[in-house]
């Protein structure tokens, strides 16, 4: 090659130099260049100035050889310091190659290359922000070099340029972000490390507000934020942290909604410290944007409902998701309920940004997504509350047996808050969860069987589930599921002697069409699983008779069961109320409205009550004996004898002379004192200790008849029928001789249902010998 040709107005001697592989040499050559650079910048010889650079860039710095890269390295370098202020105007030239040698393989040619670039970056100072993109891109790749001077040259190279950026006021942060945004994935520690840094250098910068292209980076941090290294987790922790200060200084220009989803995906996150971040994020977000979240809640709710649930190695995050949870039910309000669903309000922008499905389920993941974004300003925003998704969510949560007892309390807390605030949007969602809050009074715990009636009673009373056409007398005939909403058919009346109002359907102004839907299949649930009728029954319909109407509770359930073609069911279910209104302290009102029937209300309940009574002897006595029928008491236990006398039957009898030694039947036993106009309550007394075997009930109720003062006056006459018990009950009006036709008829169809059960059972057996 033909130095002086080519390569003027370099000297074959610099050339040569420039070429050598000591450095000593180069660094010579290095200085002679220098020189010569200086002079033309005297002599504002630009054309020559370029030329060098090129010589230097493509004869050297690109050259297959090693030695001629270094050289050519050290010369743009000299370059640089010799043009001075003046390098601004090459720094294209200048850079370009320096840039290339960072992907070089040799990691001596690679610090060379930082030290060059360190020494042009450092002459041309603000001048190379321009130029930031292509730097900072290099600078994340040596970042992650394996050699440690390479590391410790870029270092010094990065904190050059820092101090730049800080110093300088004219930084292009948009055309910055789309690199930023592309780095901040890397999975290198290192990488990360130098991302957590410059973004930590930008927040510090009062003239940069990165605020405004949070939502660009986010996700990228919350990824940062797992990483091994807890140096690197604790960097992002601090960027997180200053973020957050900032939001919480100037909510009015963040962009909640565009965040929303990254955090609902972050606060479902395996590692906890990511998890419990989010968290935090999400609980101020809910707080600081208040409704601006809301189209949101079906995601944020399949977020936060799984940690309220957790122990308490994860007791932060719990507590967090907790206040989360509350916050974000208080943003609901009945003006909801108002809002019309397919208008979208004039304020909106956007779409928000999908990340990723959500890891709950498919139907909990379609609703986090929602097609609404809302600009942040101090100005009222109209939001919609996009109650589909929020009831997908929590109807999700219901049917995933997996859940803690805590997540499905707040489910149903939240779907009884929704009734309370939104009923009319919420009543079109009830036919398709009605059946899983019927299957959740199945529960193990009592917490969430509470929950569930406070949620099922509200659904049973609330004005907005009045419809038409389905009344409990809509006369649909159809034979229900187990969880089917259904009305049985309405009869005519039972019995052409009866009163009138015996047909006893509940309809009171605080009960709605699904009240009576409820009762049915409150009772089929029961039906279904004796189980649950026998460890919860009384406490679930203790619990409905706080929260609903006592009366019509009764009412409903006697009506349903008179229809019932399972006996043996009828008879337990009425033997568990008989229990319920004899003993519970909820129904001290309906007691005493039934002790002395003195209203055309209580004795039409009083017939209802009875009808359905007759499916069990006992308990059809013990409802004479709580309404002082003593002497149709005294007629059913005449009627006795014709019964088929069992031990379970003389088990309950033996339970009913118990309960009337209990405080409930205080005036029965004050009563005795008064044989005159008592004869009958002492008969009906007589009656059941004559069909007692010597035990120690028929002990006990001896022991009490002994203490009946006069006993020669037991006997009673005509005359007794002035007295004043027997005036009360003729004066009710109540039809007692076909009240006693209608038990017999009972009885009757419960003593055939006896002998099929028998006959099958001994049929069964004969095949077995077979």
């Amino acid at each position: 090659m033909n130095a002086e040709r080519d390569l003027a107005p370099l000297a074959p001697s610099v050339v040569r130099a420039l070429n050598d592989k000591l450095y000593e040499k180069r660094k010579v050559a290095a200085l002679e260049i220098e020189k010569l650079v200086r002079e033309f910048v005297a002599q504002n010889n630009t054309s020559q100035i370029k030329h060098v650079i090129q010589i230097l860039s493509q004869e050297f710095a690109l050259s297959q050889h090693p030695h001629s890269r270094k050289g050519g390295l050290i010369g743009l370098a000299a370059c640089s310091i010799a043009l001075g202020k003046d390098s601004g105007l090459y720094l294209k030239e200048l850079i370009e190659p320096v840039l290339t040698c960072f992907n070089d393989a040799d990691s001596r040619l690679r610090y060379y290359a930082c030290e060059a670039l360190y020494n042009i970056v450092k002459v041309a100072r603000g001048s190379v922000l321009p130029h930031f993109n292509v730097l900072f891109d290099g600078l994340s790749k040596l970042a992650a070099d394996p050699d440690p001077n390479v590391k410790s040259g870029s270092e010094l190279l990065d904190r050059l340029l820092k101090d730049i950026v800080t110093e300088s006021n004219q930084f292009d942060l948009v055309g910055f972000i789309p690199l930023l945004r592309e780095r901040i994935y890397s999975n290198n520690q290192y990488a990360r490390q130098f991302i957590i840094s410059w973004i930590l250098v930008l927040e510090s910068v009062p003239d940069i507000n990165l605020l405004d292209y949070l939502p660009e980076i986010l996700d990228g941090l919350f990824q940062i934020l797992g990483d091994n290294s807890k140096e690197i987790r604790k960097m992002c922790e601090v960027a997180l942290g200053e973020f957050l200060k900032e939001i919480k200084k100037n909510p009015s220009s963040v962009k909640f909604a565009e965040m929303a989803n990254i955090l609902v995906i972050h606060c479902q996150a395996a590692d906890d410290l990511i998890q419990l971040t989010a968290m935090c994020w999400m609980r101020e977000f809910i707080q600081l944007a208040g409704r601006v979240m809301l189209p949101y809640s079906s995601g944020i709710l399949t977020a936060v409902l799984p940690c309220l649930s957790y122990d308490d190695r994860k007791k932060n995050i719990k507590e967090v998701a907790n206040v989360c949870n509350q916050s974000l039910m208080k943003l609901v309000i009945p003006e909801d309920d108002e809002m019309d669903e397919n208008k979208q309000s004039m304020t909106l922008l956007a779409e928000p940004t999908s990340q990723e499905s959500l890891s709950k389920t498919e139907a909990a993941s379609s609703a986090l997504n929602q097609p609404l974004s809302f600009p942040c300003s101090s100005e009222r925003i109209q939001v919609t509350l996009n109650l589909d998704g929020i009831v997908q969510v929590l109807d999700c949560h219901l049917h995933d047996t997996s859940i803690g007892m805590m997540t499905r309390i707040a489910v149903l807390k939240w779907l009884y808050h929704l009734y309370i605030k939104t009923p009319r949007k919420m009543f079109r969602h009830t036919d398709s969860l009605f059946p899983i809050l019927l299957r959740t009074l199945s529960d193990e715990s009592d917490e969430v069987i509470l929950k569930d009636l406070e949620v099922l009673a509200e659904i049973a009373s609330s004005p907005a589930g009045q419809t038409e056409g389905h009344g409990p007398s809509d006369g649909s005939d159809v034979r229900p599921g187990p969880v089917e909403l259904h009305i049985p058919a309405r009869t005519s009346q039972l019995s052409s002697s009866g009163t009138k109002g015996l047909e006893c359907s509940p309809s009171t102004p605080t009960m709605n069409s699904y009240f009576y839907k409820f009762m049915i299949n409150l009772l089929k649930r029961f039906s279904s699983e004796r189980k649950l009728l026998e460890t919860r029954g009384a406490f679930i319909i203790r619990q409905l008779c706080l929260l609903l109407n006592a009366e019509n509770i009764f009412h409903s359930m006697a009506d349903i069961l008179l229809r019932e073609e399972d006996l043996k069911f009828a008879s337990t279910m009425v033997h568990t109320l008989n229990t319920i209104l004899l003993t519970s302290s909820e129904l001290f009102q309906l007691r005493n409205q039934l002790k002395d029937l003195r209203t055309p209300e209580s004795r039409n309940l009083f017939c209802c009550l009875y009808r359905s009574w007759c499916h069990n002897p006992v308990t059809t006595v013990s409802l004479c004996f709580l309404t002082q029928n003593y002497k149709h008491a005294y007629d059913l236990i005449q009627k006795f004898g014709d019964l088929e006398v069992t031990v379970d039957f003389l088990t309950e009898v033996d339970k009913l002379v118990q309960l009337i030694e209990c405080p409930i039947f205080t005036y029965l036993r004050l009563q005795l004192l008064d044989v005159k106009n008592n004869p009958y309550l002492i008969k009906a007394l007589y009656g059941l200790l004559m069909l007692l075997p010597q035990s120690s009930a028929f002990q006990l109720l001896s022991h009490r008849l002994q203490c009946v003062p006069n006993p020669e006056l037991m006997q009673t006459t005509d005359s007794t029928k002035q007295s004043t018990g027997f005036r009360r009950m003729t004066a009710s009006n109540i039809d007692y001789t076909e009240l006693l036709q209608h038990f017999e008829k009972v009885q009757n169809k419960h003593l055939e249902a006896r002998h099929q059960r028998a006959g099958r059972a001994e049929q069964l057996d004969r095949r077995v010998v077979l």
